[in-house]
């Protein structure tokens, strides 16, 4: 149990961390693959979350139905982001290149 809580705490920092770099960012493919990043952040958040919610608290059906609604949209969202990041990563090296030429 010790150690879900310190990853949804670490994942939940993850989270933030690149909200905010995403909110400081000017360029727009880093931009996009920032969110994708805090997307794969949240979602294992989301997911973990609703793992030790389903290992550890439950104990009513409704309980157990809201954990496995927070593992199921968790998974999810962290696909989508993993597969986001994919796609934008050699796009945001592109333009770290051609900024760098900018300069």
């Amino acid at each position: 149990m010790f150690v879900l809580v310190v990853l949804i705490a670490i994942l939940f920092a993850f989270y933030l961390f690149y909200k905010t770099k995403y909110i400081r960012s000017n360029r727009l493919v880093e931009k996009k693959w920032l969110a994708a990043k805090s997307n794969i952040a949240l979602g294992l958040f989301v997911l973990l979350f609703g793992l030790n919610h389903l290992l550890f608290i439950s104990e009513t059906t409704v309980s157990y139905i809201v954990a496995a609604v927070f593992i199921i949209y968790g998974a999810v969202f962290g696909w989508i982001g993993f597969k986001k990041y994919k796609h934008y990563l050699p796009f945001a090296i592109e333009e770290a290149k051609n900024f760098e030429l900018q300069k």
